[in-house]
C-alpha cells in the first residue's frame, strides 16, 4: 500500500488524518480488518473533508488503506450483524453517516485521488468509487460482494453497476464477482491504471503540490485487459431478462462453463436479496443522480437490516463460516412482487434527504 501520511495524523487510531504539504491524507488504519469501517471513522473522515473543504492551504485529498492488502474490505459486517439482531438501530444510524459521505465525495471541490490498491470492497467502493480520480493496480480486486451476505449493493454501488457497459454490472451485482483492474477500469468503478510500485512517487508529487491529474496521468501506465468485456456477449443475453429465474434459465441455456458457474453462483445467494438487487439496478438507471440513488439504497438497507436473511448471510460467511446459509425464503418461487417491493418502501424513521 501507499506510505502513511507525514506529519502527525489527528482522529483516533482506525483512521489518520493528516498533512504532507499542501495535501490532505487520509489513511484507513485498521488493516487487520482490512480497514474494515465503522461508524467512528467515518465521523472522523467527514469531519476532515469538512475542514479541508474550506482550507485554502489544502490543495488535494489523497485516501489510502494500511497494510499490504488493500484499501477497504467495506463495513464491519460482524458488527451490523451484531446490531441487526438488536433492532438495527446502530445500522441505519451508520447508513446515514455514510451514505452522505459517499455523496460529498462525489462532488468534493478539490481533487479527491482515491488509491484503490488492493481489495476495494463495498463501503470501500463508496469512498473511492465515487471519486473525482480514482487509481487502480496490478494488486486490485474490486467488487460489490453484498449478494454473498444476504444484503443489496449500496454505498452508491449501485448506480456504478447500473451504469456499467451493457449487462456487465447486473452480472458483477448478482455474482458478487470480484472485479480486476481491467474490469473495473471497463465497468467505470476506475479512472487509471498505475503499476503499485509507482504510487509512492505519485504521493510525493501530490505532496510537492503537482497537479493531480497531470501527475496521475504522467504515471499511469496502458490498461489491462478487461475479462469481463470480453464475456459481454454471453452477459448481456443473459442478464438482459428482468427476472432472475429467466437469467438462471438463459445462464444454462448458453452451454457455456463460464455461464454455469454464474448460475452456481447465483443459486446460492439469498432468493430474496437478488430479485430486490436486480429490481434495484433497474430503477438506478432511471434515477437522476447519485443523491436519488443513496435516497434508494437507504431504504433498501433498512429493510435488509430487519429481514432474516442478512444476519443469516453474515452468520454463515463471516460468524460460523460454515458457509451453509439457510435463506428464507428458501427458492425465487417463494419470493413475490410484494416481498420485493417492501424493500422500495420509506423506512419507519423516515427517508436519507440528499440535497446533491
Amino acid at each position: 500500500m501507499a506510505t502513511v501520511a507525514t506529519g502527525t495524523p489527528q482522529g483516533g487510531p482506525d483512521v489518520l488524518i493528516g498533512r504532507a504539504g499542501p495535501l490532505g491524507r487520509i489513511t484507513l488504519n485498521r488493516p487487520r480488518a482490512l480497514n474494515s469501517l465503522t461508524h467512528p471513522m467515518l465521523e472522523t473522515v467527514r469531519a476532515a473533508l469538512d475542514a479541508w473543504a474550506a482550507d485554502d492551504t489544502v490543495t488535494a485529498v489523497l485516501l489510502d488503506g494500511a497494510g499490504e492488502r488493500g484499501l477497504c474490505a467495506g463495513a464491519d459486517i460482524r458488527a451490523i450483524h451484531d446490531d441487526a439482531k438488536r433492532g438495527g438501530a446502530g445500522g441505519r444510524a451508520f447508513f446515514r453517516v455514510e451514505y452522505p459521505l459517499n455523496e460529498l465525495i462525489s462532488r468534493y471541490p478539490k481533487p479527491y485521488v482515491a488509491l484503490m490498491d488492493g481489495i476495494t470492497m463495498g463501503g470501500g467502493v463508496g469512498l473511492a468509487g465515487h471519486a473525482r480520480i480514482r487509481v487502480v493496480t496490478e494488486r486490485s480486486a474490486v467488487a460489490m460482494p453484498e449478494t454473498r451476505i444476504g444484503l443489496v449493493p449500496d454505498v452508491g454501488g449501485s448506480r456504478l453497476l447500473a451504469l456499467a457497459p451493457g449487462e456487465l454490472g447486473t452480472h458483477v451485482a448478482l455474482t458478487a464477482a470480484t472485479m480486476t483492474a481491467g474490469d473495473a477500469l471497463h465497468c467505470g468503478f476506475a479512472d487509471h491504471y498505475l503499476p503499485a510500485a509507482a504510487l509512492p512517487a505519485l504521493t510525493d508529487r501530490l505532496a510537492a503540490g503537482d497537479d493531480p491529474a497531470e501527475a496521475v496521468a504522467e504515471l499511469a501506465a496502458p490498461a489491462p485487459p478487461s475479462a469481463l468485456a470480453e464475456q459481454r456477449a454471453w452477459i448481456d443475453h443473459c442478464y438482459a431478462a428482468d427476472r432472475v429465474e429467466e437469467i438462471l434459465d438463459r445462464l444454462h441455456a448458453t452451454g457455456l462453463p463460464a455461464a454455469a458457474d454464474a448460475a452456481a453462483q447465483l443459486r446460492a445467494k439469498s432468493p430474496t436479496m437478488l430479485k430486490v438487487t436486480l429490481a434495484a439496478l433497474r430503477r438506478a438507471r432511471e434515477l437522476p443522480s447519485l443523491a436519488a440513488t443513496l435516497g434508494q439504497e437507504y431504504r433498501i438497507s433498512c429493510a435488509a437490516l430487519a429481514h432474516h436473511d442478512l444476519v443469516e448471510g453474515i452468520r454463515a460467511q463471516v460468524v460460523d463460516k460454515d458457509r451453509d446459509p439457510h435463506w428464507s425464503p428458501a427458492t425465487l418461487a417463494e419470493v413475490t412482487p410484494a416481498d420485493v417491493a417492501r424493500f422500495f418502501a420509506a423506512p419507519a424513521g423516515g427517508d436519507l434527504h440528499l440535497a446533491g
